[in-house]
């Protein structure tokens, strides 16, 4: 063989040598990344029927916000680590929010005794809607009462001041899926959803 093509085959072998051991650590570098890409995405495959806006961005944390629960004391998102949390924000003054509420109670009734699931309705009702709203909850048991007396979780989540807004938090207390309107929330592909949180761990 000459010395010219000795050189050709010596760069070809040279040229696949540094491509397999490329496509490997590329294989190995994206191997984590790209689980957890593929389980964000895989619930894009939930969004259908009522849930057919359901978005699905990349996991990023709640925000660290105080809202308040029935007694008037401080809740975060934080306190309901460990669980899967269907968090809607609503107000007695959205139809659409009053229309699905219905839907959310036979939600946390489905998974009713569940230590790792919470349906958490939280009310941007303010000063003399606040009754109304404490009422309009006590009539969709199990549902609790929680209120954001400065109208300003809307505006923290991907919904950005829409309303009604259902967010769906992941056990790490990452947001999964975002729903601005009304939804079936006891239908079956918003329980699919939720068995698909669940069954992440």
């Amino acid at each position: 063989m000459s010395g010219s093509k000795r050189t050709l085959a010596g760069v070809a072998t040279a040229v696949l040598l540094i491509g397999a051991i490329g496509g490997v650590a590329l294989l190995y570098a994206n191997r984590d990344g790209g689980g957890k890409e593929s389980a964000s995405s895989s619930l894009a495959v939930h969004a259908k029927g009522s849930l057919a806006k359901l978005l699905t961005p990349a996991p990023t944390p709640a925000p660290d916000y105080v809202f308040k629960d029935a007694e008037g004391r401080d809740v975060r998102f934080a306190d309901f680590k460990g669980k899967v949390a269907v968090v809607n924000l609503w107000a007695t003054w959205c139809a659409p929010c009053k229309i699905e509420m219905p839907t959310l109670a036979a939600l946390a009734e489905h998974y009713k005794g569940r230590d790792d699931f919470a349906v958490v309705t939280i009310s941007m009702d303010v000063d003399k809607a606040v009754p109304e709203a404490r009422a309009f909850i006590a009539d969709h048991a199990p549902l609790a009462y929680y209120a954001d007396p400065k109208f300003q979780l809307p505006f923290e989540f991907p919904g950005k001041g829409a309303m009604p807004q259902t967010i769906l938090l992941d056990r790490q207390g990452n947001v999964r899926a975002v729903l601005t309107g009304e939804a079936d929330w006891a239908s079956d592909e918003a329980k699919a959803l939720v068995e698909a949180l669940l069954a992440e761990g």
